[in-house]
């Protein structure tokens, strides 16, 4: 089973995964915006940072639960 197949796999099966998923394309989004806007601020970048931070996180725990589910086969 290859990586994507895993990830659809967990997007079906894990609810937890699921939701940190979409958790994590969320804060994709928002940082896009912020970092398109014409006029950031220091408190702009300081969030975008903050945002990073935590979308990083989020992708650890999904790499988590994947590993988990490869290990389990």
């Amino acid at each position: 089973m290859n990586e994507s197949e895993n990830i659809e796999k967990l997007l079906e099966e894990d609810e937890e995964y699921k939701n940190i998923y979409f958790e994590h394309r969320e804060l994709d989004e928002v940082i896009k915006n912020l970092e398109e806007k014409e006029n950031s601020t220091l408190d702009d970048e300081v969030e975008v940072r903050r945002l990073k931070r935590i979308k990083l996180s989020l992708k650890d725990r999904m790499e988590s639960r994947a590993n988990e589910l490869k290990n389990n086969k």
